[in-house]
């Protein structure tokens, strides 16, 4: 390790390393959280100036990330937001944390890592160690990122580092906050590893070295395919159950008493947030290279995309019996983040929900008591909406209402005994009642 890498690794032990993180969104803001808290000086970048802006005055747009906290860095001098890129020279580490979404045709979109690596490359110098956190397929370090870094003129794994780490935030765990979570690295060489591991090793209650970047890149894709694939599975037989007669929420329950060879998956109105919709299509993607078509995985996407329409043909045919048409319908859709008790509305499915109740003609409003506003989405740019108060008049005049995403705030037996019709993917209300159909 040369003089420059070893001067860093002692900044990093002494906690006197400065740390950028680009990307202040539902990974990079928790990031930036646990370095601060961790006792680094830590700058953020983003291109978002409303962002840099509300971060700057010590408001957070994150639920799990407070304003108290954010304002106590601040007075500390401890933290500071910017767009101004060309600071990324006075950093020690720079951590990408940016989106790696799909394209209209679920291709990988790298355009953001690939541009954030060009300005990275303006402002490259000795020293430095840059680690990608973003989700993606395996080579993208090296094959994609390295080559634009190396333009600078400087040599990875000589003159700076260059490291995968996959994050492994989960929004809204009270038990596995992010210092909790272990953290799998993936270093160029044995040194980017080593820094990268004297990093992380400050922050986190473990980290997991792996042999290469390409090897972590895969962990991540792993992880998040295995819950895609085994969400599919229990929807499914959440289908072929109701078919049966049976109800799929007391078969998992009885399921999961058997103490080896089995975890319980619940069934739902689809899936959500950044990582399982669209990781499994990266290594779909990738899988391609090596002439192998990713048939197991595809498929489970397929049903998981599907049951957004599985939940309106429900409240259709609800509706249906009790003489009501789904055109002109009133409809409340309970929740529109991805999961219960965050304010994350990343690829959730109410949006499609919302949407398809809105094709066949039904007014639709919703509430979410973490979720003021609904709009700006890529794939729903016509979709803005605000949450409406939950009221006993708007539960009653509501021909049919969908809980859809199973908040703790909402009181779900005045729910049931309010509604007319409750259509229930969740398992939410536990009781049978006339009124409440499950989907």
């Amino acid at each position: 390790m040369n003089r420059e890498l070893l001067s860093l690794e002692a900044r990093i032990k002494n906690k006197e390393a400065r740390v950028g993180v680009i990307g202040l969104g539902y990974v990079g803001l928790p990031l930036v959280k646990l370095f601060l808290g961790s006792g680094f000086r830590v700058t953020g970048f983003d291109i978002d100036p409303k962002k840099v802006a509300s971060l700057n005055r010590g408001r957070s747009y994150i639920r799990h990330v407070s304003a108290r906290e954010i304002r106590d860095f601040l007075a500390k001098k401890f933290f500071r937001a910017t767009s101004d890129f060309s600071r990324l020279r006075e950093m020690d580490v720079i951590i990408i944390c940016v989106p790696t979404p799909l394209d209209a045709h679920k291709n990988p979109d790298l355009s953001y890592v690939l541009n954030t690596s060009r300005v990275i490359s303006k402002h490259l110098r000795k020293g430095q160690l840059v680690v990608l956190e973003s989700t993606t397929y395996p080579g993208t370090t090296e094959e994609e990122m390295l080559p634009i870094l190396e333009q600078s003129g400087l040599r990875a794994g000589e003159d700076f580092s260059l490291v995968f780490s996959p994050e492994r935030e989960n929004p809204g765990d009270k038990i596995y906050s992010t210092e909790k979570i272990p953290k799998v690295i993936g270093g160029l060489t044995k040194n980017c590893l080593r820094l990268a591991r004297a990093l992380y090793g400050q922050v986190v209650v473990r980290t997991v070295s792996v042999s290469s970047p390409r090897v972590a890149e895969a962990v991540k894709l792993l992880e998040n395919i295995f819950r895609s694939v085994n969400i599919a599975m229990v929807n499914e037989m959440k289908i072929i159950f109701e078919r049966l007669g049976i109800d799929i929420w007391e078969v998992i329950q009885a399921a999961s008493t058997k103490p080896f060879g089995y975890m319980p998956f619940y069934p739902g109105p689809g899936y959500g947030g950044h990582c399982i919709p669209v990781d499994p299509y990266y290594l779909t993607w990738k899988a391609k290279e090596v002439d192998y078509q990713t048939k197991f995985i595809e498929l489970a996407g397929e049903i998981n995309t599907r049951m957004p329409y599985y939940v309106v043909n429900k409240t259709i045919e609800a509706l249906n019996r009790r003489g009501r048409s789904i055109r002109g319908a009133r409809v409340l859709v309970l929740g529109v983040a991805y999961k219960k008790d965050i304010d994350d509305q990343r690829e959730s499915p109410s949006l499609k929900i919302i949407s398809l109740f809105k094709e066949k003609g039904a007014h639709v409003a919703y509430n979410d008591p973490y979720v003021s506003r609904s709009g700006g989405h890529r794939e729903y740019p016509g979709l803005k909406l605000r949450s409406v108060p939950l009221t006993a008049r708007r539960l009653k005049t509501s021909d049919a209402v969908i809980i859809s995403t199973d908040h703790s705030a909402y009181d779900y037996d005045w729910i049931a005994r309010t509604a007319p019709l409750v259509v229930d993917t969740r398992n939410a209300i536990k009781k049978k009642r006339k009124n409440v159909v499950k989907a």
